[in-house]
């Protein structure tokens, strides 16, 4: 599922792109993706502009110049590509959005995610939930400190927890555990000072070199991109079983916690 550097990116480069131009068609190959009917999204939303690509955690908001927003959440599996009708690419789309006859913006794979048509005010409630981002306004060493000592449980499960902060998923949970060298099992409860203050910097590091090199991604987002995707090479531990860590040499190891996968290397990262 794409996490806060895929989305970031996507914002970043969407917003280069998008900006002000006037959406002249849509087309719905699976209304299930939506909130409303096929008929009233297109009514509502052909010959609007997209004024500003916001994201919140894992989602973004598509701002209308009509005021009213488009939420998205891809969930497991979601992608966007963006170009041109005959560089349309060879996926089952759920929603196309035109932009004039030669820019397509493509929905791929929601069959968990949507594109959902709204009030600012709906919106917002949507995602009044969310904890604060890891890179907001209101976020520093002191707030993390009491977000997690509220907290009980392994390291991993609170990470995820879009309700304590929002935007990290099962990839960078792990990635930034191995950051912080500490096992994503740890219980939160057994860490202290020095070790929230090493996970602080391991998070808002992890974030951004990840943000900087596209994501995770596995379809560029234009047919000339070569940075989305880049994140892959960068992973120390995620999806990397067996592989010996690039920090102390030990076998990455796989284990499932809760459902989830989890990865680590057992030589350098503290179990406690």
């Amino acid at each position: 599922m794409p996490e806060l550097p895929e989305m970031e990116h996507y914002r970043i480069e969407l917003s280069k792109r998008l900006l002000d131009k006037e959406i002249t068609d849509v087309q719905i190959n699976r209304e299930k993706s939506l909130n409303i009917t096929a008929e009233l999204f297109k009514e509502r939303v052909v010959g609007k502009k997209i004024i500003f690509v916001e994201r919140r955690a894992k989602h973004l908001l598509f701002h209308l110049d009509n005021g009213r927003r488009l939420l998205l959440h891809l969930m497991l599996g979601g992608l966007i590509y963006l170009g041109a009708k005959d560089d349309r690419p060879n996926r089952n789309t759920q929603i196309e959005i035109e932009f004039g006859p030669e820019l397509v913006l493509y929905f791929i794979g929601l069959r968990l995610g949507y594109l959902h048509e709204m009030s600012a005010r709906e919106a917002d409630e949507t995602l009044s939930h969310l904890g604060p981002e890891p890179f907001g306004r209101k976020m520093n060493l002191e707030l993390f400190k009491k977000l997690l000592q509220k907290r009980r449980g392994s390291l991993k499960t609170v990470l995820v927890n879009q309700d304590v902060i929002s935007g990290i998923g099962n990839c960078y949970a792990d990635e930034i555990a191995f950051a912080a060298e500490l096992r994503p099992t740890v219980k939160v409860q057994s860490l202290g000072d020095e070790d929230l203050e090493r996970l602080y910097e391991a998070m808002r590091e992890t974030l951004s070199e990840m943000t900087e090199a596209g994501g995770y991604m596995e379809l560029p987002l234009t047919q000339a991109d070569t940075v989305t995707g880049g994140a892959n090479d960068r992973l120390k531990v995620y999806d990397r079983e067996g592989e010996p860590c690039p920090r102390c040499g030990d076998s990455i190891v796989k284990e499932e916690m809760n459902g989830r996968k989890v990865f680590y290397s057992p030589g350098c990262q503290d179990v406690r």
